[in-house]
């Protein structure tokens, strides 16, 4: 019978477990990914519920919206919009979103999908949307949004 050698067979051993781990962890979102997307959860949350306090308190003092159209909007623009809820929301939702962390600034690209009413008629569109966010004190902050409509 052939003799085993251990000594080889535990080096073996321990880069597999690391390479299991460090794959496991690579899947696994890391905690501030996981905060950063429940702050952009919250702000499509305050969007399609119309609630400006919340908006308020997710976005920097300076956010600047450019939209589908090429306009810049401020934060009292946005929040004015949706304190009067118009347009009125039925739907605001972010997905297929990627995120690039550069320490306490933060890059997410995605699609929203929106559903709702504008001037009386009904819309539905998807935007391709860039957010950056900002962390400070611990939270992260949107500073900036631009959307592009896809077709």
């Amino acid at each position: 019978m052939p003799k085993l050698n251990l000594n080889g067979g535990k080096h073996w051993l321990l880069a597999l477990l690391m390479v299991a781990a460090s794959t496991a962890a690579a899947a696994e979102p890391s905690r501030l990914t996981r905060d950063l997307l429940h702050a952009e959860a919250d702000v499509c949350q305050a969007f399609e519920a119309g609630h400006a306090d919340a908006l308020r308190r997710a976005l920097t003092a300076d956010f600047t919206l450019v939209d589908s159209h090429g306009n810049v909007t401020n934060l009292e623009q946005n929040l004015g919009e949706v304190a009067t809820r118009e347009p009125h929301y039925e739907v605001f939702h972010n997905h297929d979103q990627q995120v690039r962390l550069y320490g306490d600034t933060a890059l997410i690209v995605g699609i929203t999908s929106i559903r709702g009413r504008a001037g009386g008629k009904p819309f539905v569109a998807d935007f391709r949307y860039t957010d950056t966010w900002i962390r400070r004190r611990g939270a992260w902050l949107l500073a900036a949004s631009h959307a592009s409509r896809l077709p």
